[in-house]
């Protein structure tokens, strides 16, 4: 591969719902530019993006890949991320360094929630985009339908300047609707023709939606149109390509990438419409120390500013870190600053990646995307620059990871196995997280969804040997008393030399806070001062488990108000074990109660699903506190819920609402659960002992 300045490359990402044909796309893009000298099939699992074994396997992507392609003296950084939901991380990874984004529609299909996701994630990220209506070819196949649909869905900027001459099923060709010609395909070879009589009406009336949009990315357009004068096919592509810059106009095209139909004109269409990365003159970036938003210069002579938006995870080369080069030049063997650890790292060899194929390169300038293997303190999201001008690239927001499972292993003594696994693919992986709750002793992995968990231990299985199950978390329930008591624990026994004894009184009370609130009111030193640590001790490893259930108990007051010590006999021992003695009666008595933990959780769904998400809330147990518009469309709903009520509320959420909610949770505290619920958490605990 040649080299090219940054004005030749083009980094496009290819976004929309799973199995929109974004994977089939690239093949055929890879096959006619001759990047590969066969067209792979996911059916098969032969493409050069799906190479994970749980992509061949599935038949799906899940993991955002590279592929460069050169065509017409431009190089075309093509970016392909999977389309479910549980891999948005991977598309937020893609989307972070792409110039420009192509969202795939399903002819058949037409406009699902991915297509409304990518939407609004492009919109997010202010970069330019175009639809490309694919599998032209699939049965049922309706062009205008789609194109209607996104128009009525995302408004006027999207217009059409390819659509289909299909004839008895089969895609024969596609009218450029800018040139107003027809262009005929058959195998590699093309033919320009006349538009055919029957399309001619159709064709006039989408090159009058693309006069509209070009007419308002420009006032001398704007008069132009309005005195009915034709524009040029030069202030067309001009104009066309400053309103799809700006986000004012979203071109449509279409492909048959099995056919191979339309592939050329989308690369021309990426070449003629999306822009190069240096057409940005500043990028976005934060001071190194301040985190106040600066403006990087962009340029190959500046110093170099590179973003690591991607980590593979690879078992035998180790780590790879995907980075795109923002401002200046990379080298081979040159030092650089990771200015999020404050570290050098030595850059051994470039290449860039197309699939899995590593393909050598000599340097990365301004606005490419490479990788470099190995290096030892670089995580996804650090910005490698100088040290003499450290500066941030704005890192990507992952989404954080909702739906928590504890893991375990199948086989005893694998829990280092699972230990050492998880490290890796969390390396890989920013919407995954992993946690040891030391009070359940239980290992919790957080993911998006259930294919995500799903994919997680497999990869688990098939790269580092370890078979696990997924099951559900201890809920971390805590006991409490409601009345005030006053009990003695007495500690004697007798058995040659010296003997023990320990006694008290202890006044047990709801306490103010969390913690034991220990206090003493001894008169005339019924006992003496040197034994009140040790019962306040033997009281504090007491309250590792309550009486109903084994839960901690907490909200406790006791007060050491009397009590009865032996001059020889008694012991910091014998005070503890009394002061434990007193705690069991204590808390029997003064009506025990389990508390569950109740989390705030804030649920964002379309007004359409209110009632449906309101009513689910109420029968979770969930209280709703209030209900706000938050953006166009979008409403937020606040409540509070149990934990014990939320395990599946992840997967719940995304079937009531077809994938369009999204929710996030924090603890809040405690509250006395229902005496339901306290009973078969009681009935559970009683279960465990009796198997123990």
């Amino acid at each position: 591969m040649k080299d090219y300045s940054c004005e030749n490359i083009r980094n496009v990402c290819l976004l929309g719902h799973g199995n929109a044909g974004k994977t089939t796309l690239v093949e055929a893009m890879l096959n006619i530019t001759g990047a590969t000298d066969r067209f792979g099939s996911v059916v098969d699992g032969n493409t050069v993006m799906d190479y994970d074994p749980e992509e061949i396997k599935r038949k799906f992507s899940i993991s955002t890949a590279l592929a460069p392609v050169e065509w017409k003296d431009i190089k075309i950084n093509i970016i392909d991320t999977p389309g479910y939901f549980d891999f948005v991380g991977e598309m937020l990874e893609g989307l972070s360094v792409a110039d420009g984004a192509a969202i795939l529609v399903g002819a058949k299909d037409g406009l699902q929630v991915g297509t409304e996701k990518a939407w609004k994630a492009v919109n997010d990220k202010k970069i330019p985009r175009m639809f490309v209506i694919s599998k032209l070819d699939e049965e049922h196949a309706d062009f205008s339908k789609v194109f209607n649909d996104l128009k009525d869905k995302f408004g006027n900027s999207v217009v059409v300047i390819q659509f289909p001459i299909i004839e008895d099923g089969k895609v024969k060709g596609i009218v450029d609707v800018p040139h107003m010609k027809a262009i005929y395909f058959n195998g590699k070879e093309r033919t320009e023709g006349e538009v055919p009589a029957n399309l001619m009406s159709e064709a006039e009336s989408y090159k009058e939606g693309i006069a509209e949009a070009v007419a308002e990315t420009d006032e001398d357009l704007m008069e132009k149109y309005f005195s009915g004068e034709p524009f040029t096919e030069d202030e067309i592509k001009k104009g066309i390509r400053s309103g799809a810059k700006s986000g004012d106009i979203t071109p449509v095209l279409c492909v048959s990438s099995i056919q191979k139909a339309g592939v050329v004109l989308f690369l021309d269409a990426i070449t003629k419409y999306m822009p190069a990365h240096c057409e940005h003159e500043t990028y976005k970036g934060l001071n190194a120390s301040t985190k106040e938003p600066v403006d990087i210069k962009v340029g190959e002579k500046e110093p170099l500013v590179a973003h690591v938006f991607k980590t593979i995870a690879d078992p035998f080369v180790g780590k790879i870190s995907l980075m795109k080069v923002v401002s200046g030049t990379l080298t081979p063997d040159t030092v650089v600053y990771n200015v999020n650890k404050e570290k050098t790292e030595k850059i051994g060899n470039l290449f860039a990646m197309k699939g899995k194929q590593q393909i050598s390169i000599k340097k990365l300038v301004t606005g490419d995307i490479g990788a470099v293997a190995k290096l030892s303190s670089t995580d996804t999201n650090d910005t490698l620059a100088t040290k003499e001008k450290p500066v941030l690239v704005e890192p990507i927001t992952f989404p954080e990871p909702m739906l928590g499972m504890a893991i375990v292993p199948k086989a005893k003594g694998d829990e280092d196995k699972i230990g050492a696994g998880l490290s890796r693919l969390l390396e890989e992986d920013p919407t995954f997280k992993m946690m040891l709750n030391t009070e359940t002793k239980q290992t919790l992995v957080y993911g998006v969804g259930d294919q995500h968990l799903d994919i997680i231990t497999s990869k688990l299985k098939n790269k580092f040997k370890v078979d696990v199950d997924l099951i559900n978390p201890i809920i971390p329930y805590r006991e409490t008393i409601k009345k005030k008591v006053k009990v003695e624990g007495k500690h004697k026994k007798q058995s040659g030399g010296h003997g023990q004894f320990g006694d008290v009184w202890i006044e047990f009370e709801p306490g103010p806070t969390e913690d034991l609130v220990f206090e003493e009111k001894i008169f005339g030193g019924a006992v003496p001062k040197q034994y009140f640590p040790a019962v306040e001790k033997g009281l504090r490893e007491s309250m590792q488990k309550g009486v109903l259930a084994g839960y901690p108990v907490v909200n406790l007051k006791a007060t050491l108000v009397d009590g009865k010590y032996h001059d020889v006999d008694s012991s910091e021992m014998a005070f503890k074990i009394a002061a434990s003695l007193a705690y069991k009666e204590g808390v029997k008595q003064a009506n025990p109660v389990i508390l569950e933990p109740i989390c705030r959780v804030e649920v964002y769904i379309p007004d359409d699903y209110m009632g449906d998400i309101i009513g689910d809330l109420n029968k979770r147990r969930g209280r709703v506190l209030g209900m706000n518009p938050y953006e166009q469309g979008i409403q937020q709903v606040v409540a509070e819920v149990p934990q014990a009520e939320l395990f599946r509320y992840a997967t719940d959420l995304r079937s009531m609402t077809q994938g369009r909610g999204s929710f996030n949770m924090k603890f809040e505290r405690y509250e006395e659960a229902p005496p339901m619920v306290a009973e078969k958490v009681i009935a559970e605990a009683a279960r465990n002992n009796a198997e123990e």
